[in-house]
């Protein structure tokens, strides 16, 4: 009989994706000359991939934790992948973010995101309307007249009732 003396962990699947994250994000940073850091709220998948698609010739977007696109640039000057860039690092500090990698100008990139969601130095704000999500504070008053109301099928009634509006069904309509 054998007894093991080393406790090793395996490392694991999240090693080896954090791994090609940081990979990634160093291949690109010495591939492309400028790097632009962006934050986003509350950001739907299509909308990024429309704002993706217009970079996908001469860009590449990271998203993910913050501590590993750190990393991957290097916290310090003493672990940076390329001089100065460790500076860029430091506002990944907090919030959803991502990393732009390019060689377009400031100028040609702020020109295409001012279109949709990005903040080009984490200020240069757009924002789409969309649907709603769960949580969200209304940004408009909707008033409803007494009398019948059209716009809701009957089975909206006890939604309506929960919201305090008092309501009554003519004939189930």
């Amino acid at each position: 009989m054998s007894i093991t003396l080393s406790k090793t962990k395996k490392k694991g699947r999240e090693h080896k994706e954090i791994m090609i994250i940081v990979n990634g994000i160093r291949e690109a940073v010495e591939k492309y000359t400028s790097v632009y850091i962006f934050s986003f709220e509350n950001m739907r998948n299509i909308k990024f991939k429309e704002f993706r698609n217009q970079f996908r010739h001469n860009g590449r977007f990271f998203l993910g934790s913050n501590k590993v696109m750190q990393v991957a640039l290097g916290r310090s000057a003493s672990d940076e992948i390329r001089p100065g860039i460790f500076k860029v690092s430091k506002f990944l500090l907090h919030g959803d973010a991502g990393l732009l990698v390019t060689d377009m100008p400031k100028e040609e990139v702020e020109s295409n995101g001012s279109k949709y969601l990005i903040l080009i130095a984490l200020q240069n704000a757009y924002e789409d309307s969309d649907f709603s999500r769960t949580g969200s504070t209304a940004v408009e008053t909707v008033e409803l007249k007494e009398g019948p109301l059209e716009q809701f099928t009957h089975e909206m009634e006890p939604f309506l009732r929960k919201q305090g509006m008092p309501v009554r069904l003519n004939k189930g309509l």
